[in-house]
């Protein structure tokens, strides 16, 4: 049959470069049949036989391997990381691998077996057309693939330059912040604790700022299909990410208002406890239960936030109760009784002394407040419960009724609910009496 024909039965829809490069082809295996009419079955032959003990030999390599990997124990493969967060777990890498190399070897064999059935076309001159078609659909991905790869290199070494040169200002900006941090650098009215916040502040707007330079270097940046992408996700972002930036805005807020940091002993929204996290999204409280209690930096940020460790200073902070008696008790044995208690709960500090207040002077009873100072907030209920639990001693031991009377007036003689004074001297109304 003529060279020809064969070509015109299949042009179809092929481009004339193509059709140039099967006529070659063609031409050159036929003055190999007219020249050397064996050697086109033996490079079939041997065409055939390399591909067939590659394909078996990639199938044996990669097999043992996957079969390898699922005997493994999964303490033998290491789950995925980031910092303390394990991302995919070690029974599902071990999963991840063996589909890894189970497809794989599919993969190759395919190419292998497309390979073999490129030589055996090959080996007659009915099937020679289709086997040139295979040999030039290779020759043209590995041509396409190849060239793409030289005329992308460029790009590719200025993405790299555009990275090295963040990581290296990065680096260098993380060692500045390490320093103000550490105190071992310092800026007029900039706060240690503001450093870490900064710092990935800075850092985010770097990586943003090169996301943006190097996108136009991408491959495929300028094509309509990338840029749809990116508008759907840009779009997906702004809808869906509006109490995330909520929270994360709330997060900044919160570092340089310094309102508490980690180890503050703090109530927020009904919740108090101490900080022992502070992240971008929230604010994690270990309640006095041991209960930890993750809220939002933007409820933080809209609630009241009570500080029982800002400002300890030298005294500390002060503890306070109050609790109500009768106008029959003198005040001197109240405060004496009072003091005594404080002195006696664990956690009061001697020094500064406690001192009791007259808070009120009700119609039936006085209204006294017990201070004292304390340097452990952490132990805040605990502190309370004894206080209060030597304020029922005291009082007991003494006789004293710890209570609120009721009195009705009545002027028929009967006596007065004013007390002894503390010298002993009866009052002069209760002497006419």
């Amino acid at each position: 049959m003529p060279i020809e024909s064969l070509v015109q039965e299949n042009v179809d829809a092929e481009t004339m470069e193509t059709v140039q490069e099967v006529t070659q082809w063609l031409v050159y295996f036929d003055q190999l049949d007219a020249t050397e009419p064996l050697l086109r079955l033996i490079i079939a032959a041997a065409i055939i036989g390399v591909s067939f003990l590659l394909l078996l030999s990639s199938r044996i390599i990669l097999g043992r391997r996957a079969k390898r990997l699922q005997e493994l124990p999964e303490g033998r493969i290491r789950p995925l990381r980031m910092q303390a967060q394990e991302l995919i777990s070690s029974q599902d890498m071990k999963k991840l691998w063996v589909g890894v190399y189970t497809w794989l070897g599919r993969v190759v064999s395919l190419l292998f077996g497309l390979t073999a059935l490129t030589g055996l076309l090959m080996t007659s001159h009915w099937t020679m057309n289709f086997a040139v078609r295979l040999i030039v659909f290779f020759i043209s991905v590995v041509e396409y693939l190849w060239l793409g790869f030289i005329g992308y290199l460029p790009n590719f070494f200025t993405i790299v330059i555009i990275v090295l040169i963040a990581r290296f200002v990065i680096r260098i900006i993380g060692l500045i912040f390490e320093g103000i941090q550490g105190r071992r650098i310092r800026l007029k009215n900039f706060y240690p604790e503001w450093a870490d916040t900064s710092f990935g502040l800075i850092r985010m707007l770097i990586y943003v700022l090169t996301a943006v330079i190097i996108f136009p270097y991408l491959p495929g940046s300028s094509s309509p299909a990338f840029q749809g992408i990116s508008i759907f996700v840009g779009v997906l972002v702004s809808l869906g990410s509006t109490t995330a930036v909520a929270n994360v805005i709330a997060g900044v807020v919160l570092t340089y208002t310094r309102a508490f940091k980690v180890g503050d002993q703090v109530e927020v929204a009904d919740t108090r406890g101490r900080i022992i996290e502070r992240s971008t999204f929230v604010t994690r409280i270990q309640t006095l239960k041991n209960v930890i209690v993750s809220v939002p930096n933007s409820m933080v940020l809209n609630n009241n936030i009570i500080n029982y460790s800002k400002n300890m200073g030298q005294t500390g902070l002060l503890v306070h109760s109050n609790i109500t008696i009768g106008y029959d008790v003198p005040w001197q044995k109240v405060n004496e009784l009072l003091i005594a208690a404080a002195n006696k709960t664990e956690g009061i500090t001697s020094h500064p002394e406690p001192f009791v207040l007259q808070a009120e002077l009700q119609d039936n009873y006085v209204n006294y407040e017990i201070n004292g100072w304390t340097r452990k907030p952490e132990e805040l209920p605990k502190t309370y419960s004894d206080l209060h639990a030597n304020i029922l001693d005291e009082f007991h031991g003494h006789k004293v009724e710890i209570t609120s009377p009721a009195y009705r007036a009545v002027r028929d003689g009967n006596s007065i609910t004013i007390p002894d004074s503390v010298s002993g001297e009866e009052p002069e109304d209760q002497k006419q009496l």
